[in-house]
């Protein structure tokens, strides 16, 4: 059965438990959720929320850490026809109050956060917040008909908004991005056919339920494909190298930091890997070196590469049969249904192998951002066209290659410089697990840049010889004026890398 025929994620979980009572599609610990199971848990907690007084096309927040109970409370919001408003369990109470009152969420479900402090004693006194709920919506429901929780959960519409999901906010206030439930089924049903994720992959979702990546290409992804996956609460790798062997995992997304870590615990003589088959990077260099190892010495079959962003959903993807230095060097071509073009500062599309600045058109184009018009017209033009404000390479095969962001760039002695290009190559020195490279104003050159880098376990880089690799083997202008060696990098909410809380410690001479 295809998306557009179940139309909402509603319907879509009532047809994948009806066919298949009895797959798992959430492992934590010693709970087993199946698809049935997942059905009534659902449905428990869409007869609280209508008896709280939650309507078609409320907001419903919810904040906590990836766990099988945040699954059955995001559908359960879905069945209720409410639209999710994730929070990250990163976020302060002000944060979190932030979003909850931008978006005019009634109801608030949560639990305890990372340190197993309830994260609602965090917030802030919100007078339009009606309730805080947790494990007492079952018994608030059981007031409320069966037949009109169901009734509501087959009301709800392909149009109707599923998602309000917050951008990072590093370039300012966080923004809600809108997605519906159309448009959320067909891009992960596309971008889970092409990762080749079924019924018999085991999958640890590491990134937050409240990201995109986490809540669309993690927890909708499995139970579209009956795929088991693995709850993350907090990412050790550690832990993760355990979880692989014991649960024998077989589908692994994350930065090539991961996967040069995994790498490193396999050389020490850790865990057995060789479950893992499919492994998914997004918008990064992938060092080809890199793909070769993990192909030689874990037996993957597929390495992916992706990009997507918030307001557009799935962008492009590598495919089955790619060569290494197309899964490298670029994030393959768009995904069916999704055009894309590389416009220069003029707004004229570039000619293949130009950079600019990629726009994006077509279904997976979000709806808006949640009561900003204005900012909504500022980044989708009157033809359709999301501005997505990341700088790209279009090659003449159609490969898209991400490699920066236009906000990022910097100009030395009047030269521009790719952060992105500069850290890509810093990598390739192969001392360093990670790296970021931002700009800085500098008398000589107008500006000059400064890497802040994290060594790789095991390993004690050396600032002046890295200085010296990279006058060996950039351009003169590439050159970082400075490398600042690092325990690790600041990542803001939604698990980048904070280049704002870099430059504010740069600025602030630490």
């Amino acid at each position: 059965m295809a998306p557009e025929d179940w139309g909402t994620l509603p319907r879509m979980l009532r047809h994948q438990a009806g066919r298949h009572p009895g797959d798992t599609v959430v492992a934590e610990g010693g709970t087993r959720l199946t698809l049935s199971g997942l059905l009534d848990a659902a449905a428990e907690t869409a007869r609280g929320l209508l008896a709280l007084g939650v309507a078609p096309g409320d907001r419903v927040a919810m904040w906590g850490v990836n766990s099988a109970s945040w699954v059955a409370h995001a559908f359960g919001i879905w069945d209720a026809g409410a639209v999710i408003v994730p929070l990250s369990s990163r976020c302060k109470g002000i944060e979190a109050a932030q979003l909850i009152e931008k978006t005019g969420a009634k109801v608030l479900i949560t639990g305890a956060g990372p340190a197993g402090t309830p994260l609602a004693d965090l917030l802030p006194p919100l007078p339009a917040l009606r309730h805080t709920a947790g494990k007492e919506l079952t018994a608030l429901g059981a007031r409320i008909p069966a037949r009109e929780a169901e009734a509501r959960a087959l009301a709800v519409r392909p149009e109707d908004l599923c998602e309000i999901m917050s951008t990072s906010g590093t370039t300012g206030a966080p923004k809600g991005v809108m997605l519906d439930h159309a448009q959320v089924l067909r891009g992960y049903w596309d971008w889970s056919e092409i990762v080749t994720l079924d019924e018999h992959d085991r999958y640890p979702v590491i990134a937050p339920f409240s990201h995109g990546f986490g809540l669309n290409a993690g927890l909708i992804a499995c139970v579209l494909r009956r795929a088991t996956m693995l709850p993350v609460p907090i990412f050790s790798p550690d832990a993760l190298m355990s979880l692989i062997a014991t649960e024998r995992v077989s589908v692994l997304a994350g930065p090539p930091t991961l996967f040069h870590r995994l790498l490193d615990e396999l050389e020490r003589g850790a865990s057995d890997v060789s479950s893992l088959r499919v492994a998914i990077c997004g918008a990064a260099a992938v060092p080809a070196e890199l793909i070769t190892r993990l192909v030689e010495r874990v037996g993957l079959e597929r390495m992916i590469n992706a990009y997507g962003l918030m307001e557009g959903t799935v962008v492009s993807m590598t495919r089955a049969g790619d060569p290494i230095d197309v899964i490298a060097g670029t994030t393959g071509r768009p995904v069916p249904g999704i055009e894309v073009k590389i416009v220069g500062d003029d707004g004229k599309e570039v000619a293949p192998g130009e950079r600019g600045e990629v726009l994006q058109r077509g279904y997976g184009v979000m709806r808006g951002y949640w009561d900003e018009p204005a900012r909504t017209a500022e980044v989708v033009d009157a033809d359709g066209w999301l501005h997505t404000g990341d700088v790209g390479v279009l090659d003449t095969a159609g490969n898209l290659a991400i490699v920066d962001r236009k906000k990022e760039l910097y100009i030395v002695n009047g030269f521009n410089v790719s952060p992105a290009e500069v850290e890509s190559l810093l990598l390739r020195e192969g001392s360093l697990a990670q790296v970021a490279v931002i700009g800085v104003p500098d008398p000589a050159s107008g500006e000059a840049g400064v890497a802040y880098a994290v060594p790789r376990p095991g390993v004690t880089p050396d600032p002046a010889g890295l200085l010296a690799w990279a006058k060996d083997n950039m351009s003169n202008y590439k050159i970082p004026k400075r490398v600042i060696v690092v325990d690790d990098l600041p990542a803001n909410a939604n698990g980048k890398i904070d280049k704002l809380a870099l430059r504010r410690r740069q600025a602030s001479g630490e």
